[in-house]
């Protein structure tokens, strides 16, 4: 590959990052702006979903919930790190509420195979929400009494509910990683059906 070509495709990868980086800068200062933290398996999967959630503005793949700063998705794997594979959402309180993220969220993934998720076993694959204030907190406790008393799932959640302490951004390749591999193994026989579960059940969330 030329030179020329090459610098132009660093140049544009670089550019890419720091609109994103701009982004996420806008996004915190937003006040009207609201973030959920969630963890139900791989991140990929519940990427490709919420990313379809009318109201999220953005959904970020990474770690969270353990005791190493600045984990390597290797890290992670070993379960050693202490962290699960989250989302972090952002989204407009105005359109979509957190009690609707969870609702979609207890839907797309097994809340109720501790470490586990299908053939991902491990720590790093726990469901788990990390609330950011008491509110959620709340929310999170009641949503999850509704559903073990309706009885949605067969077996009672497994859930953790824990303060919300700090996300790190997963690597680069994890981001968006279904829109960008849509015909990867994984991608087809795993996140396809859970994509296509919420566009079933949740039509009206869908975004336009």
């Amino acid at each position: 590959m030329p030179a020329r070509v090459i610098k132009k495709e660093v140049a544009v990868f670089k550019s890419t990052k720091e609109k994103e980086k701009i982004f996420r800068w806008k996004i915190m200062k937003n006040n009207d702006v609201k973030v959920a933290t969630l963890g139900g398996g791989c991140f990929w999967c519940l990427e490709a979903v919420y990313d379809e959630v009318k109201g999220v503005i953005s959904v970020e793949s990474g770690y969270s919930g353990g005791h190493v700063e600045n984990p390597t998705y290797e890290e992670v794997c070993t379960g050693s790190t202490g962290h699960a594979e989250v989302v972090q959402i952002h989204y407009d309180p105005k359109i979509i509420s957190f009690k609707e993220l969870l609702e979609i969220f207890f839907t797309i993934h097994d809340p109720t195979t501790l470490n586990r998720q299908g053939n991902d076993i491990g720590t790093q694959y726990r469901s788990i929400i990390l609330y950011h204030d008491e509110e959620q907190k709340k929310i999170a406790v009641e949503t999850i009494k509704a559903f073990n008393e309706a009885k949605i799932w067969k077996n009672p959640i497994v859930t953790e509910v824990v303060p919300f302490k700090k996300f790190y951004r997963a690597e680069e390749y994890h981001q968006k990683y279904y829109k960008r591999n849509p015909n990867q193994g994984y991608c087809k026989f795993v996140i396809e059906p859970k994509v296509a579960k919420f566009r079933q059940k949740y039509l009206d969330k869908l975004k336009k």
